[in-house]
């Protein structure tokens, strides 16, 4: 479905905060505007305000994350009716950015941004666009990263379900550490082995 690309609305806000590394990305106006992307349009209404309003949007999308990761479906469906309820979108049939080879409009559907501030109008698209990836592709695409410690949401696209890491540098990140981590307890067991046995009663 076109609208489930909006979802990539959610996934930027919630990583504009690192909470295990300290990190706060959204810090000011431009920050807020940084979000929207190509949006511009929508971005130059933002204002100052807008930084509270969506890092409280983002602690409540990171918990929608986190409960689908987690096996939690039915909360994270009733965390995410929560947003919707509180910020509508307002799907509409759009044309004017896109032409055949005639010059004819090329339909599409197109979430309108109408509320009255930038962030509110960030908080409807991103949790339509999270909604229609939920019931689309289904709750388990929402993942958290399991490379410590970063904790990136992110929508698995893989076609077998398998993604366990927000990118490739996480994913090679965790590999190496997991070998790491191999290699030690490999050696552990070797020198174990190398130690002479203890006399029987003897601790």
């Amino acid at each position: 479905m076109e609208l489930t690309h909006y979802a990539d609305f959610a996934v930027r806000l919630v990583n504009s905060e690192q909470p295990q590394r300290g990190e706060e990305h959204l810090t000011d106006v431009e920050s807020v505007r940084d979000l929207f992307g190509e949006s511009r349009q929508a971005a130059r209404r933002a204002t100052d305000s807008d930084v509270a309003r969506l890092r409280a949007v983002r602690t409540r999308l990171r918990a929608v994350f986190t409960a689908a990761a987690e096996g939690d479906e039915i909360r994270a469906v009733d965390l995410l009716n929560a947003l919707l309820m509180e910020y509508p979108a307002s799907p509409q049939i759009a044309g004017h950015e896109y032409r055949d080879d005639e010059g004819n409009p090329k339909w599409h559907m197109h979430l309108a941004e109408s509320p009255a501030n930038a962030g509110a109008g960030y908080a409807a698209i991103a949790c339509m666009g999270l909604a229609f990836s939920l019931t689309d592709l289904g709750v388990d695409r929402l993942g958290v990263c399991e490379a410590e410690p970063c904790r990136n949401a992110y929508l698995d696209t893989s076609t077998n379900r398998s993604r366990r890491y927000c990118s490739d540098r996480c994913a090679t990140r965790a590999n190496v550490a997991a070998y790491r981590a191999r290699k030690r307890r490999g050696s552990g067991r070797t020198a174990d082995s190398n130690q002479p046995a203890s006399e029987p009663g003897v601790r």
